[in-house]
């Protein structure tokens, strides 16, 4: 039995999209390697070889996401306020001085760059079960940090 995946239910509206449109590519490929796979003497063209090699990526990604669909938890959205979790965003002080709020997200919704970060991330599972005033020693790039959980949402 596969594992849970969390996720919220924009995570889960996007991974579908992504599904739809992976799926009306694969049949746009299809008709494509219909047209031009018309074997002659010599064998397949390289272009049919080609796109029969992409179609075998793109089903491969479809497979993917129709199983983590399938054995996906949607988080409703009421999270506690009293513990992090998958959908939480969590407000942290970092070593006392400035604050920063991160969105805790699945793998598939994970982006640094708008302050979403992976529960499966090494500082989402830091997070992930710490309470409010909680304090995480955390390794960083920069060094040693200590972050205080500050708020939950």
């Amino acid at each position: 039995m596969a594992n849970k995946t969390m996720l919220t239910v924009e995570g889960q509206t996007r991974l579908q999209q992504e599904l739809d449109d992976l799926k009306l590519k694969r049949n746009q490929l299809i008709e494509r390697i219909e047209e031009v796979a018309q074997p002659d003497e010599a064998g397949e063209d390289g272009l049919a070889v080609q796109l029969k090699e992409e179609l075998e990526v793109i089903n491969d990604k479809i497979d993917y996401l129709e199983e983590s669909l399938v054995n996906a938890q949607v988080i409703n959205g009421k999270q506690s306020k009293d513990k992090v979790q998958v959908g939480s965003k969590v407000k942290i002080k970092i070593s006392g001085s400035h604050e920063k709020e991160f969105h805790i997200v699945s793998e598939f919704e994970a982006d640094p760059s708008s302050s979403k970060i992976s529960d499966q991330s090494p500082l989402g599972m830091a997070l992930v079960g710490k309470k409010l005033h909680d304090e995480i020693e955390f390794t960083a790039p920069v060094g040693k940090l200590i972050y205080k959980i500050v708020a939950i949402a």
